[in-house]
């Protein structure tokens, strides 16, 4: 009885292989390949290929199993011939010719060897991101003063995507940040009778950092990962190939959008959040800290200046532009089916994460040094 699924021209049984096909020039198509993955899977490192079935044999035949022995051996198997009938016998004693003895290589990874690999292939994608970013920032600008390119009302529709979809979980996120803020320090600032400072120290992180840094934090998940997992998807789906079969630059016509629809929108949800990340505090000050809201607005207008307005606008900007293309570079790299695809959004999004990290301390010292 045989134990797996009947294969064409052969059956798995518990004792072996069985071959229930005629082998007469070379057998019928792809047989080679499926009972090769059959002998690779077979449990034992001894696999017996029964030939009771078949009854001559000719010299297509004598090279099918010759070559079979030589991929067993390979992958790590022994194959074996049983049931051999006379008309068979005689076709191996006149054409069967085996193989000289397969030696598998063995690759030695010297440790040079990989760091060289590693370093050039961080240099081509070091080269590839550069391109793109170059190509990104010039289609970007032209798109000012040209509007053709890309499909007519691409720019509204994916600032109401990225940017206006994402404005519920932003401003959930700020109020809470703010609140939580407001608490942990109001205890401290209580002991000194220094509630009133609660108002700056609100205003200012908000404003500086925590604003634009939340703001991005939540886009790079959200909307990094959609732009990521799209273009992954466009790539698999060979749509990119087909838009520079039709003249079209991708580029152009897909990212430059994303890039505007979120330069647009970025900046107004880290205002959005710094507003409502002060609200939150407000009432913490209101409720834990006896102060009235006047006095609270007041202290923080005092607070802030200029130059902390600009920079977390600034801040906001060059996250948003970070999200974007560290998002479509991944997602032109895909590599596989839906597997890639997947594998690509995390990538992006963790390494999202980290630029805005990175931007956002290098940006700090380049304002506030």
């Amino acid at each position: 009885m045989a134990r797996l699924d009947r294969q064409p021209g052969f059956v798995i049984e518990e004792s072996g292989i069985r071959l229930i096909t005629d082998l007469r020039r070379g057998g019928p198509p792809k047989l080679l390949e499926n009972l090769s993955e059959a002998v690779k899977h077979t449990d034992g490192e001894s696999v017996s290929i029964d030939l009771a079935s078949i009854n001559r044999l000719d010299s297509l035949g004598a090279s099918f199993l010759a070559e079979l022995v030589v991929r067993g051996h390979v992958a790590g198997k022994e194959v074996h011939f049983t049931g051999i009938s006379e008309g068979v016998q005689k076709g191996l004693a006149r054409y069967y010719y085996p193989a000289p003895d397969v030696r598998i290589p063995v690759q030695k990874a010297y440790r040079l060897e990989a760091m060289g690999q590693t370093l050039l292939n961080w240099w081509e994608a070091a080269g590839e991101l550069l391109l793109l970013i170059s190509e990104s920032v010039y289609w970007t600008v032209i798109a000012l003063w040209r509007g053709d390119g890309h499909r007519r009302g691409a720019v509204e529709a994916q600032a109401l995507t990225l940017g206006v979809g994402a404005l519920p979980v932003v401003a959930m996120v700020s109020f809470l940040v703010g609140l939580i803020m407001a608490l942990q320090s109001a205890e401290q600032l209580r002991q000194f009778g220094a509630n009133i400072f609660v108002a700056d120290l609100i205003a200012i992180s908000m404003t500086r950092e925590m604003g634009p840094l939340m703001t991005a934090i939540l886009l790079s998940g959200r909307s990094g990962s959609a732009i990521a997992a799209e273009i992954a998807t466009m790539q698999v789906n060979e749509e990119i190939d087909a838009l520079r079969t039709m003249g079209l630059n991708p580029i152009r016509y897909v990212v430059v959008p994303k890039i505007w629809g979120i330069l647009l929108t970025a900046p107004l949800l880290a205002i959005m959040a710094v507003v409502i990340g002060i609200g939150g505090g407000l009432i913490i000050a209101v409720v834990s800290l006896d102060l009235t809201a006047r006095a609270f607005l007041t202290e923080v207008a005092s607070a802030l200046y200029l130059k902390d307005l600009i920079s977390g606008f600034v801040k906001s900007l060059v996250f948003a532009a970070l999200i974007v293309i560290l998002a479509a570079y991944f997602g032109f790299r895909v590599k596989g089916g839906a597997e890639g695809v997947g594998r690509v959004t995390t990538t992006s999004v963790v390494v999202s994460l980290f630029a805005v990290i990175v931007a956002d301390a290098i940006l700090g010292l380049l304002f506030y040094l």
